[in-house]
């Protein structure tokens, strides 16, 4: 039988509530030696600790804008690339870092001592120093696997520009490279081992181009390690720009100069939009951008073809006949009758001095439309001697000679167009009757670039109108000027070009094509007055330095569709035969068959319909 229960007969057993009580104070007094432990007794070390544990802000770079050809073609992007930057208040030794990364890359200890220095003044202390601005990939690694045992190193990944087509176009885009003291003085948006543009479209178009870095803010631990990140400010890329280039045209062109020292200029006579700009020989933009060794600047530098200098705006030359345009226009504009003849025995004296004509037999009598076409010098020798050197230089200039084309590139020069004025400052001399002789057939002081000509051969084409020279597919048409000149007197200079390409004796017969409207005027421009034994010597038995620079200035339309070509080729020989067969190529290109498209490829070299 069971018992009842009674709740005061029942005890807790006191040994075990005893051993949880102490128990309990047991953990107790734990916790509380390990909190003194930690906030007294080794508290000043963890406070250290965890100041180090702070945030940190950090640039977000942006990549640049890309480049583009006037159809689209992809000429200057962006690739990732590694910089090794220097973090000074996570740095424990300054000096031994520096001597591991000379170690790790091979780069002159007293190089990143400099780019120190430099980086201390311009760089927070918790901001990264750039001290390599493009690692290789086994540098990269070999950084890497040694970086935890080197606080303060930091990889920072950041967008390269590449260029595609480095030799085609370096005269066009120009290339970045790494930004001077100087101008990180004048520019507070730049940090030190920022790239900017230093010639060409890069420089001139640096603002759009280069884009606005973002912000970012880390967590970093005492090493320097990030343990948390936040984007404060996403960066902006630069803005995409489309060039007048036409890729197709630009290759065909350079092709035809390999070899050569010269420019080619494809330009649109109607808008001055520029096709293709060569300027050859070349270098590759994208040796400048990762950085020239002393090996590689000095080859350039002295390379005797001379590879830097960008010939269609930096070098000028005397133009030759091509200058004859000029001058008969000159001639019209101040009441010459185009019908006047003048007899040329193939020399002309003037006073103890004999001026030759190239054409030694001489060419009989001879009109402004006939001098023009078979490029009598006795006919222009006398037409200079009537204007004089005053009215041709100011009708020049009207024809917009001797000023820079105002084209979106650096360092463009204006050439020469001489006056009584100019030379009695320059030389402390008088302007001689002779020199209006060598004036008229485009010799002796006058200087003129290749896009300088081609400006004004587009303003004959188009009706007289001179058009800035444009580089950027979007830009509008701007006008600079016209022509001092009738339209009568323009459609008489422009058939006589075509005259010059569709008729015997015309100099620039080379040109002509059935189905097509070419017009043009070649020039022989003499360098130094040859030693008697050269006088009638072959220009390819003539010391190259010594041969005469090679001039074609030309328009051609076909099927509705203008187009200016000028081509000058340094020490090219005649006019005809030296610059001649480039132009004709670019003709047979622009007016061929062949549809610009992945399909039917000659020679590597898609042609091109006339758009």
């Amino acid at each position: 039988m069971s018992q009842p229960y009674e709740p005061n007969s029942q005890n807790a057993p006191r040994n075990g509530l005893i051993l949880l009580q102490a128990l309990i104070l047991f953990l107790f007094c734990v916790f509380s030696l390990r909190l003194w432990y930690l906030q007294v007794h080794n508290g000043e070390y963890f406070s250290e600790k965890a100041r180090e544990n702070r945030l940190r802000q950090e640039p977000l770079y942006a990549p640049r804008g890309l480049l583009f050809d006037r159809d689209g073609a992809l000429l200057a992007e962006n690739e990732p690339a590694y910089a090794l930057g220097l973090v000074r208040e996570d740095c424990a030794s300054i000096e031994n870092t520096l001597l591991k990364v000379s170690e790790w890359t091979g780069e002159p200890l007293e190089k990143l001592q400099d780019i120190y220095k430099l980086g201390r003044r311009k760089v927070k202390s918790f901001e990264p120093i750039i001290l390599v601005s493009d690692l290789s990939f086994k540098e990269l690694a070999r950084i890497e696997a040694g970086s935890l045992r080197w606080p303060g190193l930091e990889i920072i990944v950041r967008p390269r520009r590449t260029y595609k087509y480095g030799k085609l176009l370096a005269h066009v885009q120009g290339y970045v490279a790494e930004a001077s003291e100087e101008e990180l003085e004048q520019d507070h948006g730049l940090l030190l081992g920022d790239t900017v543009g230093k010639q060409g479209l890069e420089l001139v178009l640096e603002k759009r181009l280069r884009g606005v870095k973002g912000r970012r803010q880390l967590e970093v631990d005492a090493t320097g390690r990030a343990l948390n990140e936040v984007i404060l400010e996403s960066p902006k890329a630069g803005e995409d720009v489309r060039l007048s280039i036409d890729l197709d045209i630009q290759r065909l062109a350079r092709t035809q100069l390999e070899g050569k020292a010269g420019a080619v200029v494809v330009m649109d006579p109607d808008t001055g939009q520029i096709l293709a700009f060569v300027s050859s020989p070349s270098y590759d933009s994208n040796a400048f951008t990762a950085g020239l060794t002393k090996e590689q600047w000095s080859a350039l530098r002295d390379d005797p073809m001379h590879p830097l200098p960008n010939r269609v705006i930096q070098s000028v030359y005397p133009p030759g006949s091509v200058f004859k345009l000029v001058v008969a226009g000159c001639a019209l504009a101040n009441g010459v009758d185009p019908a006047e003849k003048f007899y040329c025995p193939g020399f002309l004296k003037f006073g103890r001095r004999v001026f030759n004509c190239w054409k030694r037999g001489g060419h009989g009598w001879v009109d402004m439309r006939r001098g023009l076409v078979e490029s009598c010098d006795v006919y222009f020798y006398k037409i200079g001697d009537r204007l004089g050197v005053d009215l041709i230089s100011d009708f020049a200039e009207k024809c917009g000679f001797n000023k820079p084309t105002g084209v979106d590139l650096p360092h463009e020069k204006s050439g020469l167009i001489p006056s009584k004025g100019w030379k009695l400052k320059r030389y402390g001399q008088r302007w001689q009757g002779g020199e209006n002789l060598n004036l008229a057939i485009g010799q002796g002081y006058t200087l003129v670039s290749p896009l300088q000509a081609a400006r004004f051969i587009a303003a004959l084409d188009n009706g007289g109108v001179l058009y800035k020279p444009l580089l950027l597919a979007d830009d509008k048409p701007e006008i600079q000027g016209r022509l001092p000149l009738t339209p009568e007197q323009i459609d008489f200079l422009r058939q006589s070009m075509v005259d010059t390409v569709s008729i015997q004796g015309g100099t620039a017969r080379r040109l002509f094509k059935r189905g097509a409207t070419i017009g043009a005027k070649t020039g022989t421009a003499q360098v130094v007055k040859l030693m008697d034994k050269f006088e009638h010597a072959k220009t390819e038995e003539i010391p190259y330095k010594f041969r005469d620079h090679a001039w074609m200035a030309s328009f051609g339309e076909k099927d509705g569709q203008r187009y200016v070509v000028v081509c000058m080729v340094e020490h090219g020989g005649h006019g005809g035969s030296g610059a001649g067969p480039v132009v004709r190529a670019v003709y047979d290109y622009l007016f061929g068959d062949y549809v610009k498209s992945g399909k039917g490829r000659i020679g590597g070299m898609e042609r091109h319909v006339a758009r």
